[in-house]
């Protein structure tokens, strides 16, 4: 048996995306720049989709911007914005600490540029206070970027607070919402935001997709050259077949976010619920209510994660250390080291993010296996040690 439990890594495509996806290439294979037949049939499928997305977070079909996905997405956002304000007095920007590495990169590789760049704290709930933010903007502030689920601890921002204060203060807000959105209901309009980063293949759409929302009336300078794609905001042929596919996953989103929730914060209850209880030394990370349906983030006590996450896999269990996009390294999770948390906690957590093809048997196979995992890798982690290191406890 294999359980995949890292859909915030990424999900399973749908089988109707599939579908999509396989007849836009076999039979929409038109440029959806070109005005006869075989363009304008391409066309009429990014137009669908773009009305589907749009649908999806509430917004209009002409605020929709198709990229590559969540990454680019970001970029476009925040460089755009930032290139927007370049000759004004308007050259800080803000984020938080916790964000995901599209957006920290990209704001590290702006204050190489001259931009003043400010990180806002988070506590050890992982949430970005109001006061923070209020303590870290100014009249000079352009744009405030802060993401609305965590992808690491599932913590849920509350973006319409925070974008009350940034618009106070002159600047655009921006969110990555690729972990929140097919998850959560989207209104645009109810965060109060400017602009929404999202990625197909977070809700089981194709990879190399995806859209940034971009509310009507926002200064944005697009950071590509070429054709006039996209309202002249992305250069480049459309990608018609990812398009299709994110577009059938977005209307697929609207009609099951709520159900899907519901079936999978059951089962994240119930595996959480019973590692706590026949896992000693274990504690949940982040906010324990304040977060998306399908993530839990637990410490393991004495345990290193890496090992873990590689003896699970030996039982087929599939489950995360944190971001995707960070795989490879050893070091400590960047969003638990900034919630407060010492080497040793960041270094002993894994990340459980569940979907919708999730079933309660395979909940019950972790929990099975997942404490005797456990007590065998301290025993080891015990005997390698001498017996004045063994003394250790979970916690900050």
């Amino acid at each position: 048996m294999r359980i995949y439990l890292d859909h915030n890594s990424t999900t399973p495509v749908h089988s109707a995306v599939v579908t999509a996806v396989r007849t836009a290439l076999e039979q929409q294979f038109g440029n959806a720049s070109s005005v006869h037949f075989f363009g304008q049939n391409a066309k009429t499928v990014v137009d669908n989709a773009r009305a589907s997305v749009a649908t999806l977070i509430g917004a209009g079909p002409q605020e929709i911007v198709f990229t590559s996905g969540g990454t680019e997405s970001d970029n476009l956002a925040i460089r755009g914005v930032a290139e927007s304000t370049a000759l004004t007095n308007r050259r800080h920007l803000i984020t938080s600490s916790i964000e995901h590495e599209a957006v920290l990169q990209t704001f590290k590789a702006l204050s190489k540029r001259g931009w003043k760049t400010t990180l806002v704290p988070v506590g050890q709930s992982g949430i970005v206070e109001s006061e923070a933010l209020e303590a870290a903007i100014t009249d000079d502030t352009a744009l405030v970027s802060i993401m609305h689920a965590n992808n690491e601890i599932g913590t849920i921002q509350p973006l319409a607070a925070l974008a009350e204060i940034a618009h106070r203060h002159g600047a655009l807000f921006h969110t990555d919402a690729v972990q929140s959105v097919g998850k959560l209901n989207i209104a645009v309009a109810d965060l109060d935001i400017d602009l929404l980063s999202l990625s197909a293949h977070k809700f089981y759409g194709p990879k190399g997709i995806g859209a940034l929302w971009i509310r009507r009336g926002s200064r944005l300078v697009s950071t590509s050259t070429g054709g006039k794609q996209e309202r002249n905001r992305r250069a480049g042929t459309e990608n018609v077949p990812g398009i299709a596919g994110l577009g059938i996953a977005s209307r697929l989103a609207l009609q099951n976010t709520a159900s899907d929730a519901e079936h999978i914060s059951t089962l994240r209850d119930k595996l959480e619920t019973k590692i706590l209880q026949t896992v000693p030394g274990t504690i949940v990370n982040g906010d324990p209510s304040k977060r998306i349906s399908n993530t839990t983030n637990i410490s393991f006590d004495r345990v290193e994660a890496e090992s873990l996450l590689i003896a699970l896999d030996l039982e087929g269990v599939a489950v995360s250390t944190g971001s995707a996009c960070s795989s490879g390294t050893l070091e400590p999770s960047h969003v638990l080291r900034a919630m407060g948390f010492a080497a040793h906690r960041s270094q002993n957590s894994i990340r459980f993010s569940l979907g919708s093809d999730n079933t309660s048997e395979e909940i019950d196979r972790v929990i099975d296996i997942l404490p005797k995992l456990v007590q065998k890798l301290r025993n080891v982690s015990r005997a390698s040690i001498s017996p004045k290191q063994q003394t250790v406890t979970v916690g900050k």
